[in-house]
């Protein structure tokens, strides 16, 4: 039987028909699954980022911070909890197949985000609370992201940090093995946090804790810089690597439209 040298390996057909058939099942959640699973991912965060604070605290190391932090990855993983920007790559490849409408990855999206925002700011406010020791810390912290602005060095921290948790999202979705998945959650958790990219839900978290640990900090500065990150974080998850790996599966899209 003849093979079509342009159509890609199989193992990539395989892994877009993966995301397809999650991308889809993400998108159909009744909204009840959609705010615990965007709350845990907050909280979830919000615990990588304790992790974070401690070590910094601790060593002044933001790299050593920066590999803490990814337990917080770990956990979004195993408990199968849901983060904002994952979501760069698996539904959107769902709608390019037409199993599914721009509404719903809408509402995909605006839900995860405003819930991972409320489960991290409570786990915040929780740290500032209990833990005043890292008050110092996590101004320190919180006030280096606000204060990025809104320029080309801050989107292209942000560009950056959609790419990363994208490519993080199709490397576990290559395999089944949950062994394997982890590791990209670790190595990439730890360059988005131990590089000080731009993100929009874990340096909310950071500013929202400053700003709760005595900061001078606004609500509306806080909006913009999320806002500004969000922008960055969307060219590089959906265009720069999303946009991309669609390019490898041509024919595998249009035959996913054609079954719609």
């Amino acid at each position: 039987m003849q093979t079509n040298p342009d159509r890609p390996e199989p193992e990539v057909e395989e892994a877009f028909d993966r995301l397809v058939s999650e991308g889809n099942e993400r998108l159909e959640r009744p909204i009840s699954a959609l705010l615990s699973t965007g709350l845990l991912g907050g909280v979830d965060v919000g615990f990588g980022v304790l992790a974070y604070l401690i070590v910094k605290e601790n060593t002044g190391d933001t790299v050593l911070a920066g590999m803490a932090f990814s337990i917080g990855f770990v956990a979004l993983l195993l408990a199968r909890s849901e983060l904002f920007t994952e979501n760069f790559m698996v539904p959107v490849v769902a709608v390019v197949a037409r199993k599914g409408t721009i509404v719903q990855l809408g509402r995909l999206w605006g839900v995860t985000f405003v819930t991972n925002i409320l489960g991290g700011a409570l786990i915040m406010w929780i740290v500032v609370t209990a833990l005043p020791d890292l008050d110092s810390t996590v101004i320190e912290v919180g006030t280096h992201f606000a204060e990025l602005g809104v320029n080309g060095r801050s989107f292209a921290l942000a560009v950056l940090a959609g790419a990363v948790i994208t490519l993080m999202t199709r490397m576990q979705h290559s395999t089944e093995n949950l062994g394997v998945q982890l590791v990209p959650a670790l190595l990439f958790g730890s360059l988005l946090a131990g590089g000080e990219l731009f993100h929009c839900v874990l340096d909310a978290l950071f500013m929202m804790g400053a700003l709760f640990a005595g900061a001078e900090l606004s609500i509306a500065s806080i909006a913009g810089a999320v806002g500004w990150s969000m922008l960055g974080n969307l060219v590089g998850g959906v265009g720069l690597v999303t946009g991309l790996r669609l390019l490898r599966v041509p024919e595998r899209v249009e035959e996913a439209r054609d079954d719609a």
